[in-house]
């Protein structure tokens, strides 16, 4: 079987979540003998993510205004692989790489899958551009695509509301890989990026610094968390500026906690597991979120978690790894509070947390719901031909 994805970015500073879980599902997928090729634009992709990738093939459209991720027009390329694959799998939603795609899908009759992770609600800049975009084109791509994919289960009511039927909709959840997040190095994170010794405890925040992902509710709650409970804690944003770093940082320098909040930009590869390990907490406090990947990179290191409701993964209170709260300032402060006054606890928590995602979102058995849907949704256009084929012959 030969699979199409698709996702307008790879480069994981930009392309966050869904760079992730396409690269991840790709390489998984192809571990089991499903040919995979990604088509990208080219904004970011390196040799080292190529070899990374194994034995999926990168195939990349030159990027002509990276504002707005505007792909170069290439009809012989989309031609070649869409006609190719048996099934096409599109990840986000406000591309115009995805459009481009569902036309050709269109044009040659393959079956694509649809999977927006969390970017199907109205959320953040350019509202009105996004408003025409579903109006020309975005609705009817979730209203032909062969299958949805939700990451959690409240995605699911988002597909409803473009008009996507339930027997369409699939909940296939984020998974995780364990390789590269086993590496631990207190000390030398914290020398690297400025932090203070191993005796002074870290919280962590891992993310775009936009408002999407509640930075500034993070920092209000840490602000009142210090001032009430005398925390020694020092709390890092390691994420890429999303256009809230000069407002944070004004804000830390106002409350005079400068020296305790601190900002190394995008940590990932082998830091980001040395973060995570550094780290006391995780804390998540986005305003929308399918479903945090982070959640499954800080259980593989044993890290407990806080997070909002509005993250998609409220089990993990259930299984006892971390807390969620309401997405806002008073509510992470009390959950603060609640969670640092106890670092054996803390550990606990950790380490419950660690289990529940071993034993539930590793990819190499994840990928099985994957396989069971490509292969239904090949099955149907087989089927539908073939009774084509035979109503010519009565015929």
């Amino acid at each position: 079987m030969k699979v199409l994805h698709v996702n307008n970015i790879l480069d994981p500073v930009r392309g966050g979540g869904t760079a992730e879980r396409i690269m991840q599902v790709s390489r998984f997928l192809s571990m089991r003998g499903v040919d995979c090729t990604i088509l990208t634009l080219d904004v970011g992709v390196t040799e080292s993510m190529r070899a990374s990738a194994g034995a999926v093939r990168i195939a990349t459209l030159p990027c002509l205004i990276e504002r707005y991720f505007v792909p170069s027009l290439s009809r012989d390329t989309l031609s070649v692989l869409v006609s190719s694959a048996d099934v096409i799998h599109m990840m986000n939603h406000w591309t115009i790489l995805n459009a481009l795609v569902f036309l050709y899908a269109r044009r040659y009759g393959k079956p694509y899958a649809v999977c927006p992770a969390g970017a199907l609600p109205l959320f953040g800049r350019s509202k009105f551009i996004k408003k025409i975009y579903n109006l020309v084109i975005g609705k009817k791509i979730v209203r032909q695509a062969a299958s949805c994919i939700a990451i959690s289960p409240r995605e699911v009511e988002d597909f409803k509301r473009y008009g996507a039927e339930a027997e369409r909709i699939s909940v296939i959840p984020n998974g995780i890989d364990p390789e590269g997040l086993t590496r631990r190095d207190d000390r030398g994170f914290r020398k690297k990026y400025g932090l203070p010794d191993i005796s002074i405890p870290i919280l962590l925040f891992l993310g775009r610094l936009n408002p999407i992902k509640g930075p500034d509710l993070l920092l209000e709650a840490f602000i009142r968390a210090v001032r009430k409970e005398r925390f020694p804690h020092h709390l890092v944003f390691a994420g890429p500026d999303g256009g809230m770093l000069r407002e944070l940082k004004a804000r830390s320098t106002s409350e005079g906690l400068m020296a305790r909040v601190h900002f190394p930009g995008h940590v990932g590869g082998e830091d980001k597991s040395h973060a995570l390990h550094a780290a006391d907490m995780l804390v998540i406090p986005s305003r929308q979120e399918a479903m945090s990947i982070v959640v499954l990179e800080a259980g593989i290191t044993g890290t407990p978690v806080l997070i909002t409701d509005q993250c998609g993964f409220n089990e993990v209170e259930a299984a006892g790894g971390g807390r969620v709260v309401a997405a806002t300032a008073e509510a992470l402060q009390q959950g603060l509070t609640s969670m640092l006054g106890d670092r054996d606890r803390l550990r606990r928590m950790g380490q419950k947390l660690e289990t529940y995602v071993r034993a539930n979102f590793l990819w190499e058995r994840m990928v099985d719901r994957y396989i069971e849907l490509f292969e239904a949704m090949n099955k149907k256009i087989a089927d539908r031909s073939f009774r084509r084929i035979s109503d010519c012959g009565r015929g």
